[in-house]
């Protein structure tokens, strides 16, 4: 496989056995999940470089991934823009709030990241067919990425994923079992109808998803003018987006370009808040939760592939979890629509009411970031009928 300059290869997360890149899956030894790491002597970087291209997407920032951009498989995803939110700053009474708008991605998701630096190692090894089981965002990114590097997708959702999100996955050409109930019955599914020689692509199953999605702090470090941020919210299901963001960022900080690393907000519904009770009582791992109860459904992860490594990046930087209620959630994705002009998905309002949850802890010069993870459009349905219910 063709990789870059600084890669050092894959490193098991639990007992530490390294791996090449060819290694597509959890560690062969204990099954804990893999990591890239990096010689960051070898990274020729600097904050010029990383200097927003659009054009070029995350790719720009080729020399802290493992592939090059010229092998990347790549719909331009990534460049997404900081966004003022003076209504939000008012109502925090901080002294900034900005908006990391990555609904911009090209299916609307911060997933397009992952999908495509996970992508872009499928297609170096030239396999046929690649799977997940997704609430619903993840089975229409993968669709997208995997149709443009010509492999065959399948993708086992719940019946309670979107209208969009199941269209949108069948328009871009995928094999999608749709599996009544909700999101563990998708996954006991795919467990049931995978085939062998497909690639499994499910988050911290590929080494590769988070790789993608650290790339957010890299752009927010930049859009800031390479500041840090007092604190990043983020809605949390898997622990995908956390694990990701925190390593960007400390990435930032090895190799000189920022000084420290900002605290780290894990927001989770109510309904189904595993990773953030497990904060709250002090565990290691997330126990697995319940009776699941929240319309969050991206968000409605009962048992976290990346619970124990959210927790571990949570402790690094002297983070917190915080859970919402769903309708706090629809009145700030609401809110961010109708005061910020921004189109926030309801599983990304999460982070948004997470904010206003612990806006005491906040002090009046900080400047705090809003991690949209999903364009409004993904979930009008919800928002719309909350509104309703509001008798507008």
């Amino acid at each position: 496989m063709e990789t870059t300059e600084a890669f050092d290869g894959l490193e098991c997360t639990d007992c530490g056995a390294t791996f090449d890149a060819t290694e597509l899956g959890r560690c062969p030894d204990c099954d804990a999940p893999l990591d890239a790491v990096y010689d960051y002597d070898a990274v020729d970087i600097d904050r010029e470089t990383l200097s927003p291209r659009p054009h070029e997407g995350l790719w720009q920032f080729d020399a802290l991934l493992p592939f090059p951009a010229s092998t990347a498989i790549t719909t331009a995803e990534g460049a997404t823009p900081l966004v003022e939110a003076p209504r939000f700053t008012d109502e925090l009474d901080v002294e900034r709030v900005v908006i990391k708008d990555d609904g911009r991605n090209p299916t609307g998701t911060t997933l397009d990241r992952g999908f495509s630096v996970a992508m872009t190692a499928v297609a170096q090894q030239e396999r046929d067919d690649v799977t997940i089981a997704s609430p619903g965002n993840g089975a229409q990114s993968l669709a997208a990425y995997a149709g443009r590097a010509n492999v065959r997708h399948h993708s086992f959702v719940p019946s309670r994923s979107t209208f969009h999100n199941k269209a949108m996955t069948n328009v871009h050409g995928g094999d999608m079992r749709v599996v009544g109930g909700r999101f563990p019955d998708a996954v006991e599914a795919k467990a049931d109808g995978v085939l062998d020689g497909w690639v499994d692509l499910q988050e911290f199953t590929t080494p590769y998803r988070h790789e993608g999605v650290k790339t957010l702090a890299y752009e927010i470090a930049a859009g800031l003018d390479w500041t840090v941020p007092d604190a990043v919210v983020v809605p949390t299901g898997t622990g995908e987006f956390l694990v990701g963001v925190e390593k960007g960022f400390r990435e930032l900080q090895t190799v000189g370009l920022v000084d420290d690393v900002p605290r780290l907000v894990a927001a989770q519904p109510e309904g189904c808040a595993p990773i953030a009770t497990a904060w709250e009582r002090g565990l290691e791992t997330p126990e697995p939760w319940s009776g699941p109860d929240t319309i969050c459904g991206e968000l409605e992860i009962t048992d976290p592939a990346g619970g124990e490594l959210a927790l571990r990046a949570l402790d690094a930087t002297d983070g917190a979890a915080v859970t919402v209620a769903d309708d706090d959630a629809l009145e700030s994705a609401y809110s961010a629509a109708r005061y910020e002009g921004i189109e926030m998905g309801a599983n990304a309002g999460v982070a948004a009411a997470g904010a206003w949850e612990l806006a005491d802890e906040f002090d009046s010069d900080a400047t705090v970031v809003l991690l949209n993870t999903e364009a409004g459009g993904k979930s009008s349905d919800l928002l719309r009928s909350h509104l309703m219910g509001k008798g507008i």
